[in-house]
């Protein structure tokens, strides 16, 4: 989010309403409780969460937050605004606590309003921030400088005691010019190799406050070796928090290289860590394993020797604190040191997700030692000393984001080296070209009938990743001394699931700031609403599953899904065109959070959160032409010609956005995307069916629109640009209010199915068919199924009573008439809209309509909507199969009748059927 609003709130807390009061001042107060997401985590460094806040209840200038841990402890607590009500009151919130040695099972956020308590305040906690020729945070127990310019990031980390652990920390690239692709061929490809490191644009804080500092990174990848332009953008975040000794990094990649040209084959971050003055045997080093498990070994290991030391020298060593004196060891060992190896470099490599690989050498030149491996590694990598202190570096979902590696370098000289590779050197180039070569289909004609064998919406040029992009989310741990193995192993969990808090769903579903089309689950439903609530819980258990037994992880992959299945093969249509990946196709990142906001599961959050940062980057695009706009499923995650804003519309990050305290990446993303319609001027989504197109030039005030899958995505851009109080808010304002007034001027209203849209003020008018406006008929099944009915409730709530009612009306219109019957579609609009499927997930706009008229008689017929017409059936399985030998490559769990499309939506009507029209169910 916007800086400047951060800055506005220096004000302060956290959490569930559990009362209100009103003084005879006038003043207000809510006490609101937050719970960790999950189990009490073992580490608190610091965490950020966001609350939402009735309409109308706390007005910014006026408001002073506070917090308490376990109900009675005063914390420090740093808030800020993230969210607005219309009449400028406070929507959501943002809120930052420190790193703490105690950690609480709940907090308590109060929000006053009391004049007489104008001047409450946090309590100190230590952070310090300086801003010169570096800039410079100090939390307590750490010390961290940030250069302004240069390749180096972090020039500096230093412990309270003043021990440097950590310095020049800078990102480093490996990239190759070509791919061999027959290793057998007698002419093989010239291939150049180049190195890169980072090269810093700009260093800004943008936050800086008494709890948690933010510090951003913005620059390219410079060669250092090689002739090659400076490229590959990267955005690094640090997060500090008071208190703590970790820094919480988001990573941001974005790819604008050409994927014939250019190959990736190393992405990392190093620092160095001061080891002079260590004696070699002091010199540890933990690569973390399976599961809690730890290498443990030393950079000259007198443990195992023909000879032995003395029991307590081998114990402080395995402990990882400082050997005793030489001089009471055994002299046997002591005058025989310079014989025993000193290993200077090792080696993690998570090549696969199901199995990685370590060695170690003395150094270059000498022979690699295998040490043995295991399936899948934590990610977390220790080296120091046991005097000298040393650092510790994490990458979160380390092995689900194969191929990655661990190395630790220089371990036997004065400063060593880790470095963690995002994607490994030793995995081999990234291949990022077409998987096909276009199978002759160079005409749209050709292009429209491969479509109806493979699914696949293929267009020469379209197949591009030039401004995909990839976040990853690090963490940094500077120590005084080498800390026990239990720590760190507590810290590869803290690393790979981040401690979150929230407030109980309750509360969220009570203040209506997140739409009011959800709600918590009844714990004393029977019957049929009990059996939807264990189908929902199956569909959320079984897509967690699939993700864990099919292997959807990787690089680019993990976060994302399958679109359909192959009964006969018994797998995921992986490889045939459009029925591989899924990029949000029929919205099940919209199932999977409200979910999560339904019933708060911390399996659920984790899922949907790897699910977002996946969706959000992978399958959009941040630069270039196509840029604001999302590719459909496919093969390739950026493989399909269709590109379209249903992908990319920010209903889809939106509750995360909001949940996280405003996480700033997805914030970026969310007001990119006001600049999203430029991409109209480069790419017709219609292009291929065209009557016109000899004839057709584009023009950016009158771009055929889809009323309802386009104007969905447009009108979430807007309304999220306009509560977030972005730089271009009131742009954002207008533009919604005109295309809202557009549709309800169109005679059909979102009947007519396109519109005429002027990316300049939002004004839709009529299609070119239709100048004269008479109303034409135009409905599909897909333009409701992207967010269109969520967008408009939450607008209708946002709005309350300045919801323009002719708007209303023609959406209730389309909400009634799409499940109506072929004669009552004829009555009201003179010609029926045909054979329509989609009509179980269309069932939740019946209700909505439902529950708005009043309509008892509509209430029934979404429920039979819902329950017996297409979709998930109640006559289904509902259950997978389990399947192994030699029917499978590995055992897994098969729900053949299962497809995603119909999960998300099966998903989404079922939430708000309940919620709307849930008392109807017989």
């Amino acid at each position: 989010m916007d800086s400047n609003l951060r800055r506005i709130l220096t004000i302060l807390s956290l959490f569930i309403v559990v009362g209100a009061q009103t003084f005879q001042n006038g003043s207000s107060e809510d006490a609101i409780k937050v719970k960790w997401i999950g189990n009490q985590p073992a580490v608190n460094s610091g965490a950020t969460f966001g609350l939402p806040w009735a309409r109308g209840k706390y007005q910014p200038e006026k408001t002073i937050f506070t917090g308490l841990g376990g109900g009675a402890d005063e914390i420090p607590l740093q808030s800020w605004v993230t969210g607005y009500w219309p009449d400028g009151s406070i929507m959501w919130t943002g809120h930052a606590i420190a790193g703490s040695e105690t950690i609480y099972d709940e907090y308590t956020v109060t929000a006053s309003t009391d004049n007489s308590n104008g001047n409450a305040s946090s309590p100190s906690s230590g952070l310090t921030v300086s801003d010169g020729d570096e800039i410079t945070v100090s939390t307590g127990k750490l010390t961290v400088s940030f250069p302004k310019s240069g390749n180096v990031l972090v020039s500096k980390i230093e412990t309270a005691s003043g021990k440097i652990v950590g310095q020049n920390g800078r990102l480093i690239l490996r990239s190759q010019s070509g791919i061999i692709d027959d290793e057998e061929s007698p002419e093989q490809p010239s291939i150049d190799k180049f190195q890169f490191e980072s090269s810093i644009n700009e260093t800004t804080i943008e936050e800086n406050s008494s709890v948690r500092a933010l510090v951003t990174v913005r620059g390219n990848h410079q060669v250092t070796s090689g002739i090659h332009d400076t490229w590959l953008p990267f955005i690094l975040r640090f997060y500090i928090y008071a208190d703590s000794n970790a820094v919480k990094v988001i990573h941001t990649l974005i790819y604008d290289g050409q994927a014939n040209a250019t190959f990736v084959t190393g992405i990392g971050i190093r620092f160095d860590v001061p080891l002079e003055g260590e004696e070699l045997y002091n010199r540890l080093v933990r690569l973390a394993g399976v599961d809690g498990g730890l290498l443990r070994e030393a950079v000259q290991g007198i443990t195992g020797l023909r000879r032995d030391p003395g029991e307590d020298v081998r114990t402080a060593q395995f402990n990882g604190t400082v050997l005793p004196d030489t001089e009471t060891w055994d002299s046997r060992v002591t005058t025989r040191l310079q014989w025993i190896p000193s290993w200077n470099d090792y080696k993690l490599d998570q090549l696969s997700p199901d199995g990685f690989t370590l060695k170690k050498r003395t150094k270059p030149g000498q022979s690699w030692v295998k040490i043995p491996g295991a399936t899948r590694a934590g990610g977390l990598a220790y080296l120091g000393g046991a005097t000298k202190g040393g650092l510790a570096v994490a990458l979160r979902d380390f092995w689900k984001r194969y191929p990655t590696s661990i190395d630790v370098s220089n371990a036997a000289t004065d400063v060593g080296q880790i470095t963690l590779w995002l994607y490994s050197p030793s995995a081999g180039p990234m291949d990022l070209r077409p998987f096909h070569d276009g199978l002759g289909e160079d005409t749209y004609e050709k292009q429209l009938d491969a479509l109806e064998i493979t699914y696949e919406d293929y267009e020469d040029g379209y197949n591009t990743p030039y401004g995909i992009a990839r976040t990853n989310e690090l963490s940094i741990f500077g120590f005084d001394t080498t800390p026990d193995a239990d720590v760190l192993a507590a810290l590869t969990e803290h690393a790979n699931e981040p401690p979150a808090l929230a407030a109980e769903p309750e509360y969220i579903q009570q203040t209506k700031a997140i739409g009011n089309y959800w709600a918590t689950p009844n714990s004393s439903a029977t019957g049929v609403a009990q059996t939807i609530e264990k189908n929902l819980e199956f569909l959320m258990q079984f897509y967690q599953d699939q993700v864990y037994q099919r292997r959807w992880f990787g690089f680019w992959d993990h976060g994302d899904i399958m679109h359909d299945y192959d009964d006969d093969r018994h797998t995921w249509r992986y490889d045939i065109g459009g029925y591989a990946w899924d990029n949000s196709e029929l919205s099940p990142d919209l199932f999977f959070w409200n979910y999560f906001l339904r019933t708060g599961r911390a399996d659920v959050y984790r899922f949907a959160e790897a699910h977002t940062r996946h969706t959000s980057e992978v399958d959009a695009y941040h630069l270039g032409p196509f840029k604001g706009f999302g590719t459909r499923h496919g093969v390739q995650h950026w493989g399909d010609s269709s590109k379209q804003i249903r992908v990319s519309t920010p209903i889809f990050r939106e509750i995360f956005y909001y949940l996280s305290g405003g996480d700033e990446r997805v914030g970026e993303i969310l007001h990119e995307l006001m600049d999203a319609g430029n991409a109209f001027e480069t790419v017709d989504p219609r292009r291929k069916i065209r009557q016109d197109n000899g004839t057709y030039i584009i023009d950016p005030t009158a771009i055929d629109l889809d009323i309802g899958l386009d104007w969905s995505g447009f009108a979430t851009i807007w309304l999220l640009e306009w509560e977030r109080r972005g730089p271009r808010w009131e742009e954002a304002k207008s533009k919604l209010n005109a295309s809202m007034h557009s549709i309800a001027n169109l005679t059909n209203g979102f009947v007519t199915g396109l519109g005429l849209y002027n990316i300049f003020t939002g004004v839709i008018s009529p299609p070119a068919t239709d100048p004269e406006n008479h109303g034409v008929v135009d409905v599909e099944h897909l333009p409701a199924s992207f967010g269109l009915p969520e967008i408009i409730a939450q607008i209708a709530e946002y709005l309350g009573e300045d919801m323009p009612a002719d708007f209303e009306s023609v959406w209730l219109d389309y909400c009634y008439y799409y499940g109506a019957s072929a004669a009552e579609q004829q009555a009201r609009y003179g010609e029926s809209f045909g054979k329509l499927n989609l009509k179980q997930g269309h069932s939740r706009l019946t209700a909505y309509a439902a529950k708005r008229l009043n309509n008892s008689t509509l209430a029934a017929r979404a429920w039979d909507e819902f329950l017996n017409s297409d979709g998930l059936t109640p006559d289904l399985p509902w259950a997978s199969n389990a399947l192994n030998g030699s029917l499978v490559l590995v055992a897994v769990d098969e729900a053949a009748w299962l497809a995603t499309n119909d999960a998300a939506q099966y998903g989404l009507a079922a939430i708000e059927n309940l919620a709307e029209i849930g008392d109807a169910l017989q």
